[in-house]
């Protein structure tokens, strides 16, 4: 079943890609629609978009699932319920093309939704208290956004048709198409894990890694910065790009503190994935849509292949993802750390790799912007801790000193694994540029003075050598001492997971278990069948006693009337 899927999958990729060439070089667009039922002067329809963006984002998507599925067949072979995992990774790309096909509103939230059921599923798919509580977790979070999504359908029955790309009409002439639009935002920051909604994308790396590879990097999370680029039109008519803009470099700067403090393989990576998105988020609020849907699709090459390479090393380490117990992997699995170097150095923007033409070119246009100073601190040192966190975490796991067993065996000779860690790592190296000729028709005019055209490479440069420090184990440690309050605050994503969890949940249930004391083992049992039971019990004791009392009164009242008796007897 991996096989076929990943035949099929492939060929589809193949498809959407060429097709969505020729659509990017004519500037095709193609729509379709299909009238279901007519409610009450609302058409119900079927709507399909078709353009370069549609075309392209689907072939990546279908690119990566196929070699994902792949690599499942090795990473979770044994696994007695292999092919439901398989069906649930089919059900996830089908619901992702329902959403990335429709201009419609109902239709995206079949697509929504299908995700968000999915992605629970996934996540909950090694069972244990820990995946719960991190599918429960996921789960609630998604479900706000997918409320304010049906909150926005029925906002849309005012306007009698539930197609997005005709509201751009309306919007000159009716003022609450901004309920819509923030709406929308809300169900998008909620799906791409932005503050305050961020602590559920690091909880959801209790899934397998082969989905953490496709579901939580490259496709799901992206699902909500697709959605704005598709109203981006609308966010800048109601000036909603200032916000985006904010909450994006705040999650960008947030991830990237976290992810400097995190021990966690996996974690490490999903914080770096926050940070793209917060990233992504920030130049959609800068107004540059084709440059955040251009880093969307790089980003999702070389996170995808992090992904897997960090399973293999985990798959190789006995279920080890603490990046402690590592060490010198790059001499026990050569193959495995070229591909983890070039997915890292691509991340950190490396020149002429695949994440340098969208992130040196997003940052650079930036600067010809005119945001404040906040923004701009926030923007350039979220950069610098990106290189910082990605050149600690290859240190700790490729450089530094081994620290697993040393009875082990360790190696990567397996080419189930490495066939797929190849083949997006071609496309880590050549995506970009690739994409660049493609995507971006004319070449962007870019006037900066020198130190600001080089202030990209120092921030860089000064995020590595930071990282570098971080790394010596000795000054590490007593940094982590002697600020433990500070690093606690910082390493534990500014306390945002027990924001999401205990602050909100914790009165709730200490009010349910106040009223389960008063009222279910207080009152209504002293009122209800306790307290019954108590009274007749009471009731037939003292009708005991009152019938003790009488067979007594009888007693006596017989002995006295024998006594009258004998005394009569006597005296006749």
């Amino acid at each position: 079943m991996c096989k076929l899927s990943f035949f099929v999958l492939g060929f589809f990729s193949l498809f959407f890609f060429v097709n969505g060439l020729c659509f990017c070089v004519m500037n095709y667009v193609l729509f379709f629609e299909w009238n279901i039922m007519t409610l009450n002067s609302c058409c119900v329809t079927m709507s399909m978009l078709m353009d370069y963006k549609c075309m392209l984002f689907m072939s990546f998507v279908l690119f990566i699932s196929s070699l994902v599925i792949y690599y499942s067949d090795m990473y979770m072979y044994g696994d007695q319920n292999l092919s439901r995992f398989i069906i649930l990774v089919l059900l996830f790309v089908l619901s992702m093309m329902f959403l990335i096909i429709s201009p419609n509103l109902i239709s995206i939230l079949l697509g929504w939704d299908g995700l968000g059921l999915v992605s629970y599923c996934l996540v909950i798919y090694y069972q244990n208290v820990k995946s719960y509580n991190a599918g429960m977790l996921t789960a609630l979070s998604n479900r706000v956004g997918d409320v304010a999504l049906l909150i926005s359908i029925a906002w849309m029955m005012n306007y009698g048709s539930w197609n997005f790309i005709y509201v751009d009409n309306l919007g000159l002439m009716v003022s609450e198409v901004k309920v819509i639009v923030v709406l929308v935002i809300l169900a998008a920051m909620t799906k791409s894990a932005q503050i305050p909604f961020s602590s559920w994308l690091p909880a959801a790396m209790a899934a397998p890694t082969p989905v953490s590879a496709l579901v939580h990097s490259s496709t799901l999370v992206t699902a909500g910065v697709y959605l704005l680029i598709r109203f981006g039109s609308l966010i800048e008519m109601y000036n909603m790009s200032g916000f985006i803009l904010f909450i994006g470099c705040l999650t960008m700067f947030m991830s990237g503190l976290g992810a400097n403090f995190e021990f966690d393989l996996k974690k490490i990576i999903a914080l770096s994935t926050l940070s793209q998105l917060g990233l992504m988020m920030s130049t959609i609020g800068l107004g540059f849509y084709d440059l955040a849907f251009f880093h969307l699709l790089t980003h999702a090459l070389f996170k995808a292949l992090l992904f897997m390479c960090a399973g293999v090393m985990i798959h190789g380490l006995n279920d080890l993802q603490d990046i402690r117990g590592m060490g010198s992997i790059m001499n026990q699995m050569p193959l495995t750390s070229i591909c983890f170097c070039v997915s890292n150095l691509s991340l950190c923007g490396m020149p002429f790799l695949s994440g340098f033409y969208s992130k040196d070119l997003i940052l650079e246009l930036s600067l010809m912007t005119n945001f404040n100073l906040l923004i701009f601190v926030m923007f350039f040192v979220s950069t610098g801790l990106t290189v910082c966190y990605t050149l600690r975490l290859i240190y700790y796991v490729m450089v530094g000193d081994f620290n697993f067993k040393s009875l082990h065996c360790l190696g990567d000779e397996n080419y189930g694994f490495i066939g797929p860690m190849f083949m997006l790592t071609l496309m880590s190296v050549i995506g970009g540029s690739m994409l660049s000729w493609i995507m971006l028709e004319t070449p962007s005019m870019i006037c900066l003075s020198l130190f600001m055209s080089m202030l990209t490479l120092m921030v860089s440069l000064l995020g590595g050598w930071l990282g570098y420090e971080l790394s010596l184990m000795v000054s590490y440690g007593s940094f982590v001492i002697n600020k433990q309050y500070l690093v606690g605050f910082m390493g534990s994503m500014w306390f945002m997971p027990f924001l999401s969890t205990y602050m909100l949940n914790s009165s709730f249930l200490y009010m349910g278990y106040k009223m389960s004391r008063v009222v279910d083992f207080g009152w209504s049992e002293e009122f209800g069948g306790q307290g019954l039971f108590k009274f007749l019990v009471n009731c037939s004791f003292t009708n005991y006693d009152y019938q003790f009392n009488f067979f007594k009164y009888y007693l006596v009242s017989f002995m006295f009337w024998i006594f009258l008796f004998l005394i009569f007897l006597l005296f006749m």
